[in-house]
């Protein structure tokens, strides 16, 4: 066969479809198929030897393949059985006109989309191209929204192999693909918006919003508007229709941020609205629908809240469908060095700053100290020190310099935190101990700690402990 110029075969394609290539060596047969597709306005290209199919796919890749069975020299079969191996994703359709169960099953093995059988009327080909095309559209999108998740996912990853961390990253990958309400507790610092985040990049929802309110710094007179929206003069200052956080995270998340710090009415409207799924915007006389997931998250102990009036139980029950506990830092000792070097690694590469390697030293150093901004405060600290040091390595004596209330003899001869090794059993008895064998005298057992004065009153503190306090 005299090969086609280019020129020839744009002529040949002609309409504005998708691109269908024929392979069969009947000239009656492609004149029949060209006719019925370029009707519907199809760009049809041809062969008749199916040897030359994968040269061709190569040179100028059709959105289709029509391919006969039966052919002189490469059968259709054989020719597919080439394609898949370089073209998986491109929809192939058998045709024949001696089909058998046998070699339809054979096609459909080797990945044929679809298998016709001759003589093939113009309804039934039509049919089959449009399906094969918008199955092979529908995979390309369920491809490209996986990798958006995986990446967005990745993204949010937390990092950490203790047992809480991987306990957290179990939670999130289980809870992800519901559409269950979670609620996220923790300290200040520990990351609840990355989990609340991770949760939304794993979901079906992570194409749609992610809408973050910080119910703390909402003022009483204005949540209802911040929440569910305002008509233009509902209020003084109302000089327009604004859509309220609700409406804005339609088919998304809406992530409630320091959930525990809502005022009562507050709390009222929010119940209302996840019950309902419905809310009316501030002079609005109309209810607006919203298909969103809530997650939430507090520093607070809610069931205490609730003890003393300060937060509703059934709001809590309906937040807390999936409770997930964030863990503090210092009970992620082994997570420390791990984070360190992640956000080192970020803030070097953000900032345009060599890298910085961290050495066993220093690692043991950031691990005996207390965190009381937990990942915050260690993302911002090796932050600054990526942008201010000019030093090749971060060592022991460089963090120093940076991290003062980390005293050296926290850290053993062997890279080893006193203080860790002597928590193994509970924390409270091993301080309450020290502090009654120096006398109450904090400074002399901080030092025997081997942690610094500030560090060990935070601890007394979170534990309850004054003196004469019982272990």
């Amino acid at each position: 066969m005299t090969p086609r110029t280019e020129e020839s075969r744009k002529e040949s394609r002609t309409g504005s479809g998708p691109v269908v290539l024929i392979v069969d060596d009947d000239p009656s047969v492609r004149r029949a198929l060209r006719t019925a597709l370029r009707d519907e306005r199809y760009q049809v290209d041809e062969l008749e030897d199916g040897a030359e199919l994968l040269p061709r796919v190569e040179e100028a890749p059709p959105d289709l393949v029509l391919l006969d069975v039966l052919m002189p020299g490469l059968d259709g079969l054989s020719a597919l059985a080439g394609l898949r191996e370089r073209h998986p994703d491109l929809p192939v359709v058998m045709m024949s006109g001696l089909a058998t169960i046998e070699r339809a099953v054979q096609a459909t093995k080797l990945g044929a989309a679809d298998f016709l059988e001759k003589p093939l009327t113009p309804e039934r080909l039509l049919i089959t191209v449009e399906r094969a095309l918008a199955f092979r559209d529908l995979g390309r999108e369920n491809a490209a929204l996986q990798a958006e998740r995986g990446e967005l996912a990745g993204e949010f990853q937390m990092v950490g192999a203790s047992p809480g961390a991987r306990g957290v990253q179990e939670t999130i990958r289980r809870v992800a693909a519901s559409q269950a309400k979670v609620l996220i507790l923790g300290e200040n610092g520990t990351g609840k918006e990355l989990v609340a985040r991770a949760i939304h990049a794993a979901s079906p929802r992570a194409r749609g919003p992610f809408i973050k309110v910080n119910c703390a710094a909402i003022p009483r007179d204005l949540v209802e508007s911040e929440l569910f929206g305002h008509e233009r003069g509902a209020f003084t200052g109302a000089t327009a229709t604004r859509k309220g956080k609700f409406e804005l995270a339609d088919r998304g998340t809406l992530f409630l941020d320091e959930v525990g710090d809502m005022s009562p009415e507050a709390q009222a409207k929010l119940l209302r609205a996840l019950e309902t799924g419905e809310a009316e915007r501030v002079g609005g006389s109309r209810p607006i629908r919203f298909d969103v997931r809530v997650i939430a998250a507090t520093n607070k102990d809610l069931r205490s809240e609730i003890g003393s009036g300060r937060f509703r139980e059934d709001l809590y029950y309906r937040l807390a469908v999936v409770p997930i506990e964030v863990p503090a830092l210092r009970t992620r000792v082994e997570d420390i060095p791990l984070l360190a070097e992640h956000f080192l690694a970020r803030a070097c590469a953000d900032n345009r700053r060599p890298r910085l390697k961290l050495t066993p030293g220093a690692s043991a150093k950031l691990a005996a100290y207390d965190w009381p901004g937990n990942i915050r405060e260690l993302r911002n600290l090796m932050e600054r020190i990526a942008i201010m040091t000019d030093a090749e390595e971060l060592t022991e004596a460089v963090l120093s310099s940076y991290l003062e209330e980390i005293p050296s003899g926290a850290v053993d001869g062997n890279g080893e935190s006193t203080l860790r090794a002597r928590l193994a059993g509970s924390e409270r008895e091993v301080l309450c101990e020290e502090l009654k064998r120096s006398g109450w005298n904090v400074s002399a057992a901080a030092k025997s700690l081997g942690i610094d004065r500030a560090s060990l009153h935070r601890k007394m503190k979170r534990h309850g402990i004054t003196r004469g306090a019982e272990s």
